[in-house]
């Protein structure tokens, strides 16, 4: 309380044009913040702030408490913390001057996704999976939820077309440069094809699950994105969210599980996307 009267009594001192300077610095600072907060909204370093987040309310409560040895080896982190953090967090601050150069860093933020449009992108992923199964045309698609997949974006070709099963099946068409990488939706649009997803390193995995399924279960292991591979060998439909992997779905249990994992508990909520880069 003593700091805010204090703030306060510094306030009232102020001319008008002092005040006005000060807003504009607050303004300048906030607005800041917010766009790079948006930034790495987009990519795992959001995971990592929060990390840092938990570290430094735990420092604070140790000291508080008095907790001398907690205090201790949390106050050994923060010089390696300090040495860190341009290192975790090279990719985002180079993305950062990228846009900033291009001026991309003031870019709008994309609109939310209602149940209704949900519904409609679950129906097109479906046909989409029917199609390219029947065919056994080995595909697979990454939607992502509230982890942005930015860095893997990246890796790939832009499209940045509205979601469809005409569009799907066309971009996994055999041999083209699309066929073999992953796509990977945002919102209501495919925003990139031909994309590099990290396999993963699991060794529990069956020997019969080629890279496709791989790759699908590296992605869903550090993000909360739901992805669907369609077996080119067998055409079988599987789906990877959370570290699990799902097989042998049909057309109504697919639907059913991608009900389940995407469409809001409460229809009168809305799906809340990442901002878009």
């Amino acid at each position: 309380m003593t700091g805010l009267a204090a703030l306060w009594r510094y306030l009232l001192s102020l001319n008008f044009s002092d005040l006005l300077l000060v807003a504009l610095d607050i303004s300048v600072v906030a607005f800041v913040i917010y766009k790079f907060m948006m930034l790495i909204k987009g990519t795992r370093a959001v995971q990592l702030i929060k990390g840092l987040v938990v570290l430094v309310v735990a420092s604070v409560i140790a000291e508080r408490l008095h907790l001398t040895t907690i205090n201790w080896l949390l106050s050994q982190l923060r010089l390696v913390i300090v040495v860190a953090l341009p290192v975790v967090f090279q990719p985002e601050l180079r993305r950062a001057l990228e846009q900033l150069g291009r001026g991309k860093f003031f870019a709008r933020p994309l609109t939310t996704l209602g149940a209704e449009d949900m519904e409609k992108l679950i129906n097109e992923l479906v046909r989409a999976m029917q199609v390219l199964a029947k065919n056994r045309t080995g595909a697979l698609v990454v939607v992502e939820r509230e982890t942005g997949l930015n860095d893997y974006i990246e890796t790939g070709i832009r499209v940045d077309g509205v979601v469809s099963a005409e569009l799907l099946i066309n971009i996994f068409v055999p041999l083209t440069p699309f066929h073999d990488g992953a796509a990977i939706i945002r919102g209501d649009r495919v925003v990139a094809a031909g994309c590099f997803l990290p396999l993963s390193e699991s060794p529990y995995l069956s020997k019969q699950l080629g890279t496709r399924h791989r790759a699908a279960l590296g992605i869903s292991e550090i993000s909360d994105a739901v992805v669907l591979i369609v077996s080119e060998e067998t055409g079988v439909i599987s789906v990877a969210e959370g570290g699990k992997l799902t097989r042998f779905l049909d057309e109504k249990n697919l639907r059913e599980l991608l009900q389940n994992l995407m469409l809001p508990q409460d229809n009168h909520t809305t799906f809340l996307w990442p901002w878009r880069s």
